[in-house]
């Protein structure tokens, strides 16, 4: 039976109505700060801790509840005599209810300037002390972390004087989850400012992840699925970006966004890439965002219906009036201008999304991280994000790559760094001609690729994203008329495929970095 509870919250959210209703099923309430004076100017009888430990609140607040009094009252087992009769002698008396929920860590640390003596602060200790205490003890004590709990605890204590115990372990799971995951976010912003983190490969791993949107299903309809969030970001990307316009995300959405927004960050250029199933069908750079625009769309006019277009500019009308015949899933730019948003807006079904500013020099963050899903495990990998240097890259062929080639290439290989592995890029202009993405041989990945540009490849220039194991790629690129490659080199063969290159004139430089994406 629930006969006194213990409330101590910072989210007051609907708390008079639950404490009136505890009050009113004849439940005494005990009380600390803020919470009783909320509680008692309410009109309700609250007994303050401090009265219940015969010892004031010290140390500016820090110490209030830690004390034998109240997690005596909270952890003594009600099945064990032993126990009651400890606490008895002690003149402690059990507490059967615990509702707390915790210092806004999280929202404080988020402040732009927050001191770290302010943050600090706000690392709240008794709260998650008497929420572990409960949580053990469930059988005796119901613990309440969540105020959307509130009203389905006061229903089973009004039916019968007490909470079932299947509810009380679903609150207690909930109850560890929630500090479990306090926890995690003040080791993670803690860890950040001494250069570390909980994916600096430690070797216990947990991660603080904040659900930011329910969806309908995953990447099929029968799937369940959601999308969660880091603390603390910052950066803009498909994560932090504003939704301007269109229907709820989905997931492959959100995954194909993410694809397309992290490619365009790797352009100084104004850049823009169409993506279609995580990987790019069209990319192009210009001097303008219309410009990129009209040649990623020339890139391949047929795939990017349906798709997702990523610009590292701010949208403009012009490119707007091209965006809006097309069928598109969302289009993701750190902003529109007044004039494009407008002509987008009156497009109902596509998603815009706003993603702010970046910064001139950026082309991926230095420590980020890729995280792979396997079945009882989790891989862990620093992001593919160093920027490569074209100034390193060795010639290996007779003839060297002329400045045009030289301009293509560098696009090429940017962009094969984001296509799924094997990775064949064509690229011309300044704008993607053809691409072979994940193919099970690097020659499937080619002819796939050669076959996309058709006409275009005579001219055009190769990128892959690791070295041939064979000539049969070089000699391919010949036939259909492609001048230059840059590949990584390392191969047992690489003798064969530069005789190859210089056979048909080729000019073929080594990158000497390998950008396999699986």
């Amino acid at each position: 039976m629930i006969g006194r509870a213990l409330i101590s919250v910072y989210d007051k959210a609907g708390l008079v109505e639950f404490a009136r209703g505890l009050c009113g099923l004849g439940v005494e309430i005990l009380s600390t700060g803020g919470t009783a004076r909320a509680l008692s100017e309410s009109g309700l009888a609250v007994k303050q801790v401090s009265d219940e430990t015969g010892f004031p609140e010290i140390l500016d607040g820090r110490v209030k509840t830690l004390h034998p009094s109240i997690h005596g009252g909270l952890l003594a087992r009600r099945d064990v005599p032993a126990h009651m009769l400890q606490i008895e002698k002690a003149g402690i008396r059990a507490i059967d209810m615990v509702v707390v929920n915790l210092y806004p860590f999280r929202q404080v640390a988020s402040r732009d300037g927050v001191r770290l003596e302010e943050v600090i602060e706000n690392i709240d200790i008794g709260g998650p002390s008497m929420l572990r205490s409960a949580a053990k003890n469930h059988a005796g004590v119901v613990v309440v972390c969540d105020p959307a709990d509130y009203n389905s605890v006061l229903e089973e204590i009004s039916k019968t004087g007490d909470v079932p115990g299947d509810l009380r372990l679903e609150l207690a799971v909930k109850a560890f989850s929630h500090t479990a995951h306090y926890d995690a976010l003040i080791s993670t912003y803690l860890g950040r400012l001494v250069g570390k983190g909980p994916l600096d490969f430690p070797d216990g791993l947990t991660l603080a992840f904040e659900r930011a949107q329910s969806m309908r299903y995953g990447e099929n309809p029968h799937q369940k699925g959601a999308f969660y969030r880091e603390p603390f970001l910052r950066e803009p990307c498909v994560s932090s970006a504003g939704q301007l316009h269109g229907k709820e995300m989905s997931f492959n959405n959100v995954n194909d966004t993410n694809a397309a927004f992290e490619l365009v960050r790797e352009f100084h250029e104004p850049a823009a890439v169409a993506v279609k199933h995580a990987n790019p069908c069209g990319v192009g750079i210009g001097s303008s965002v219309v410009e990129a625009f009209t040649r990623a769309y020339e890139a391949d006019p047929v795939s990017i219906f349906g798709g997702i277009v990523a610009f590292n500019r701010v949208v403009d009308e012009a490119t707007a009036r091209l965006l809006s015949p097309i069928f598109l899933e969302v289009v993701i730019a750190p902003g529109f201008d007044e004039e494009a948003a407008a002509i987008l807006f009156k497009k109902r079904d596509i998603r815009l999304l706003a993603a702010g500013e970046l910064k001139e020099a950026e082309g991926g963050e230095a420590r980020t991280y890729d995280l792979k899903k396997v079945r009882g495990g989790l891989l862990i990998q620093e992001s593919d994000s160093a920027p490569d240097n074209p100034e390193k890259w060795v010639c290996v062929t007779s003839r060297s790559p002329s400045s045009a080639e030289i301009a293509d290439i560098s696009f090429a290989w940017k962009v094969c760094k984001y296509v799924k592995s094997n990775a064949i890029v064509l690229a011309a202009g300044l704008r993607t001609v053809g691409i072979g993405a994940g193919q099970m041989s690097r020659i499937g990945a080619a002819q796939i690729a050669i076959a996309a540009a058709g006409e275009r490849a005579r001219g055009s220039v190769m990128a892959s994203d690791a070295f041939f194991p064979f000539s049969d790629v070089v000699e391919a690129a010949a036939k259909a008329g492609v001048t230059a490659i840059v590949q990584p080199g390392g191969s047992v063969r690489d003798a064969e495929s530069t005789a190859a290159a210089d056979r048909a004139g080729i000019a073929m430089l080594f990158s000497g970095v390998r950008h396999f994406r699986h």
